[in-house]
């Protein structure tokens, strides 16, 4: 059988991406390839294969949804373009990519990113049985190995599959981001940034929530595929579903807010950016957006206080605490803030947790790792829905995203409980039209205190948010 093992340099390649620092990418290489190399010595495995996954199609159907990478491939090759490929780890060696660019009359060849080349050792075939056969072939002649992914993947003859031991250790790490993948996380953001300025300005001309998913989508230069996330535009009461799905094709009748959660994607890591606005004029929409604005200077407060030693819990309490002085400030309660803090009322206005980590994944592994063999902070019970427990230190990149809703599921429950005599019910059903507030940014932990990518990227817009 002639072999199917094509010269890379025969595989067209990306372009060089403006201000990339091939250097960056160069030791970012090393970094995890480093960390993956000490996980195998101490679980006692040679080598490690992680493979990126294939595409699956629908139940019943001959189309699949895009494809994306296992996260733990894309770290070594930020790139989707990738189905059945394959990175394989032996310690004290770099990273060999086994990589498919199957030769298809249906679809263009997918192409390797030239920057990756110097980082990594790249074997290219066009047939994906001569890969799996040569993979198969380094894993044996490696030793004890492990693989990385799906079951699709196991009959390579590696000795484990996705062993804990492995894993644990290089998930607690991906939380210490490389200056690659801050500087990825950057730019994504200035690139989600655009997309939110537009969105705004959608807004204030009245488009519907279709129209301003457009605008999104095309200042930053995006299609619902490259998104790290489907966007969530919700207009009104929309606001108050957490996860909100839908673009209404029609204007409301009356606009009262709109709540954007929406983000971007480079080299493969997520930026992760949610605004409140208000519509000009009304009542009741004018007593809304001072109360954004209230909220969005207590949400700067919790953002200046993360850095180094700080428990992400800490933090969690004081986004409950905001709520609390918020409530109390407009009128939503009859008892002071911390009376409200201690009952528990807070919890019905902020039902989810104030942040996550960010990275090649929107929420990205490691939340309530506490150590590198796997160890767990889970949640208090009064916060079942807090993704990160962990102590912040420098090289952490998370989401600081209170909010403050209107959720009629939840305002019942309040309204049954003993604490719902404290509540002042009239103020909170004139807001229900609203649905809520939610305020997010991507903070960066530093040596000494912190950096927050997302106020950065619109001061550098020239715009206040």
């Amino acid at each position: 059988m002639p072999s199917a093992e094509t010269p890379a340099q025969n595989i067209s390649a990306q372009l060089l991406p403006e201000n990339f620092d091939t250097a960056d990418f160069h030791a970012h290489i090393a970094t995890v390839n480093h960390r993956w190399h000490d996980a195998l010595h101490a679980a006692q495995f040679d080598a490690a294969v992680i493979a990126a996954g294939q595409p699956r199609n629908w139940f019943q159907d001959d189309q699949a949804p895009v494809f994306r990478a296992n996260p733990d491939f894309a770290q070594f090759v930020p790139t989707d373009d990738c189905a059945e490929a394959s990175v394989l780890i032996r310690c004290g060696e770099r990273p060999v990519l086994f990589f498919l660019a199957a030769e298809d009359f249906w679809h263009p060849p997918p192409v390797i990113p030239q920057w990756i080349s110097g980082a990594i050792d790249i074997r290219v075939f066009s047939d994906s049985d001569c890969l799996r056969i040569e993979l198969a072939r380094a894993v044996s002649a490696a030793g004890r190995s492990v693989l990385l992914g799906e079951a699709e993947d196991s009959n390579l003859g590696c000795h484990a599959h996705n062993h804990s031991a492995v894993l644990n250790p290089v998930h607690y790490q991906r939380a210490l981001k490389t200056p690659f993948e801050l500087a990825a996380l950057r730019t994504a953001t200035a690139t989600a940034v655009k997309g939110h300025l537009a969105a705004r300005d959608a807004f204030l001309q009245g488009e519907s929530e279709y129209g301003i998913n457009l605008a999104y989508l095309g200042a930053s230069g995006q299609v619902a595929s490259d998104l790290p996330y489907g966007n969530i535009v919700a207009l009104n009461q929309h606001a108050a579903a957490l996860h909100y799905p839908f673009f209404d094709r029609s204007p409301p009748a009356e606009r009262f807010n709109f709540l954007i959660d929406a983000g971007a994607r480079a080299f493969g890591y997520a930026a992760d950016i949610t605004r409140t606005w208000a519509w000009p004029g009304g009542e009741v929409q004018a007593d809304f957006a001072a109360m954004i604005a209230a909220f969005d200077v207590r949400q700067k407060e919790i953002a200046a206080a993360v850095k180094p030693g700080v428990a992400f819990l800490s933090l969690h309490e004081m986004a409950h605490q905001a709520v609390a002085r918020t409530l109390a400030e407009f009128g939503l309660i009859k008892c002071s803030a911390d009376q409200a803090f201690d009952a528990g009322i807070t919890r019905t206005f902020l039902p989810h947790g104030l942040g996550h980590l960010v990275g090649i994944q929107t929420h990205d592994v490691g939340g309530h790792q506490v150590s590198p063999s796997g160890d767990l902070a889970a949640p208090p019970s009064i916060y079942p829905a807090l993704r990160l427990t962990r102590t912040l230190v420098p090289g952490f990149v998370f989401t600081v995203e209170p909010g403050l809703y209107f959720i009629p599921l939840l305002l019942r429950e309040l309204r049954s409980s003993a604490a719902g005599d404290q509540v002042n019910w009239p103020a909170v059903e004139r807001l229900l039209p609203c649905g809520g507030i939610r305020i997010e940014d991507n903070v960066r932990v530093t040596t000494d205190g912190h950096q927050n990518y997302t106020r950065e990227a619109f001061t550098a817009s020239g715009a206040s948010a």
